[in-house]
């Protein structure tokens, strides 16, 4: 007798042996969708130049178009090959250094050519990582990295998107001169939206109530909708304060008003690239700082999810890790010829492992997702504009993923101290791939000069030397 399609999904998945379930991983696919939804507005909003005030040339459109596809054919990669619970999209941070550095360098040389020359740039830098996978570079990288480390990045990634989450509901502001604090501006709508749905959230993740963070997503949703139509009724010593008129509520949160929409056309940025223009002498130190960047982030993001997901093997490696960095180095390339910045493995992605997503299904329903969005743009623009709304997943998964400290030998300062240098660092310079690096340069030295060095791969050594050119030779200029 045939196996019907259901037991061949999970044959070859594996959905029961790792303790999920086909409900369990839709709604871990959906989960990460939502907290991660966000780029679809910001991506071409940077990429054009909006968010600055100025005009990169690229159209918000295709930009738009370029990012849900991406995000769809490399998330539903990563779930059909790889079989990892890990969502890809444009990359931010990335697209900040597109616009704000490469694009200017590019025009520099090449009047009307910059975003062109960009594109050209990301392109490149995607056949290498696609270079470096194919010969097991990446993969032994990886493996090189000792599990303290590894659980050091874990911790250090956690507290980085809770960092995020706070500062998306503006309860953690700039300050001029301790760099942040807190807002204590607590009458402020989005600051009551975020504490209400982080408690309700909260609440429903201790009792285990299945699917907790997404219902806590759809709470806060009803909540600002509820929330946008009351306010403009209450007192007007309450409507029109500044502290609510000058909300993200009021501002930029409007509830939908219709769901369907036809997407835009992405033949203004499909395969427009220079490739020509992007081979100049200047542009090539820009192929190697996005080839060091998505190396790091996705190792990172990686090492992250997997510790969550109980991915990692006895031997603290990862199985089908170099499918993993294949489906992250082809979502760059395809990203470029569509027409949107470097792609990447999203730390949003442990928001649906923490809802129980352990498997390749959970990437596969939000790759869909990438692809409904195209036409449900009103929906998807009222939850990922407001971040406020799916604040609270970002803060709760940071603090699950705090757990992996428990498996740091804290006592062993040559293996400590390093791994908290990745955890401080990574948060506070406001990039995986920066924090990571401060603990390869430390590593080995620490090892070195405490007579232990022998217990460091040769791989380390060569990573730490390369991160101390790295900094002032080519990150200096990002």
């Amino acid at each position: 007798m045939m196996p019907s399609i259901k037991a061949r999904i999970d044959s070859y998945f594996g959905v029961r042996a790792s303790g999920s379930s086909l409900r369990t991983e839709a709604l871990a696919g959906t989960t990460t969708f939502l907290t991660m939804a966000y780029i679809i507005f910001v991506q071409p909003t940077v990429l054009s130049g909006r968010m600055f005030g100025q005009d990169t040339g690229m159209d918000f459109g295709a930009v738009t178009v370029a990012t849900c596809l991406a995000a769809m054919l490399a998330t539903l990669l990563m779930g059909f090959y790889a079989r990892y619970p890990v969502a890809l999209a444009p990359g931010m941070g990335a697209n900040f250094f597109f616009v704000l550095t490469v694009i200017p360098a590019a025009a520099a040389t090449a009047p009307g050519q910059g975003w062109q020359i960009g594109l050209g740039v990301i392109f490149i830098s995607g056949l290498l990582f696609l270079l470096i996978t194919l010969t097991g570079l990446r993969e032994a990288v990886m493996n090189a990295i000792s599990p303290d480390l590894k659980n050091g990045i874990a911790v250090g990634i956690g507290l980085f998107i809770a960092f995020v989450g706070l500062q998306n509901t503006r309860l953690i502001v700039s300050s001029p001169g301790t760099s942040v604090s807190l807002n204590t501006n607590f009458a402020s709508p989005d600051i009551i939206v975020f504490f209400v749905g982080l408690i309700v959230t909260s609440a429903l993740h201790v009792r285990r109530v299945p699917g907790s963070i997404l219902l806590g997503i759809i709470f806060s949703t009803l909540l600002s909708v509820l929330a946008r139509y009351v306010i403009p009724h209450l007192p007007e010593a309450i409507s029109t304060s500044p502290v609510v008129l000058q909300s993200m509520l009021m501002t930029d949160f409007r509830p939908v008003t219709k769901l369907v929409s036809h997407p835009p056309s992405l033949a203004p940025t499909f395969m427009a690239m220079d490739l020509t223009g992007a081979f100049a002498l200047s542009m090539i130190p820009y192929i190697v700082i996005f080839l060091f960047i998505d190396l790091f982030d996705t190792m990172g993001t990686l090492v992250a999810i997997s510790h969550r997901a109980g991915l990692v093997d006895s031997q603290g490696s990862l199985p089908r890790a170099n499918q993993a960095f294949l489906a992250d180095a082809a979502g760059t390339v395809v990203g470029a010829g569509l027409g949107t910045s470097t792609v990447t493995s999203f730390i949003e992605s442990a928001a649906g492992v923490e809802q129980g997503g352990r498997t390749g299904l959970t990437a596969i329903v939000t790759g869909l997702f990438f692809l409904l969005a195209l036409f449900f743009t009103p929906a998807v623009n009222m939850v990922g504009s407001y971040t406020p709304i799916t604040a609270p997943a970002l803060v709760i998964v940071g603090a699950m993923m705090l757990q992996n400290i428990a498996h740091i030998d804290l006592a062993n300062y040559a293996e400590s101290i390093p791994a908290f240098i990745i955890m401080l660092g990574i948060p506070l310079s406001y990039s995986i791939a920066d924090g990571i690096a401060l603990g390869l340069i430390s590593y080995p030295a620490i090892k070195l000069l405490s007579g232990r060095g022998r217990e460091v791969s040769w791989i380390m050594y060569v990573l730490g030397v390369l991160m101390l050119f790295y900094f002032p030779l080519l990150r200096a200029g990002l």
